[in-house]
């Protein structure tokens, strides 16, 4: 199955979103801020990024654009999963390359939606 991380500042989002993640047989590795999240990326390659916005150290937007900047990881795709709902994000953060926008609160069915359309589309299901 494939493995993906989540970076979110907020342990509560981070927690039940990896939990479910891992209840659909996910392997997840987690992260706290956009930094951290990068350094997790070199270390393990993950098949998909989940990434909220708004964090401290390096926000989601400057994750996408430095992963952006790296043959080996330009193609790991990433979904935003924010708070930020206001369209000039949404179409920034499509515009950058994430495969989607997830706006919270959001049932997280959303997201898993979006999880497996893009894994299956990568044949990584």
């Amino acid at each position: 199955m494939a493995t993906i991380l989540v970076v979110e500042d907020n342990r509560t989002i981070l927690e039940n979103t990896s939990e479910l993640l891992e209840m659909e047989g996910y392997s997840v590795i987690t992260a706290t801020n956009g930094k951290e999240g990068y350094s997790k990326v070199l270390k393990f390659l993950p098949d998909l990024i989940v990434s909220d916005i708004w964090m401290p150290e390096m926000d989601g937007f400057e994750l996408l654009k430095t992963l952006g900047t790296h043959a080996d990881l330009k193609n790991i795709p990433l979904i935003f999963f924010s708070a930020r709902s206001e369209k000039k994000d949404i179409k920034k953060g499509i515009d950058m390359g994430a495969y989607d926008f997830i706006v919270k609160p959001s049932d997280l069915s959303d997201l898993l939606v979006s999880i497996k359309n893009c894994l299956q589309s990568r044949k990584l299901t």
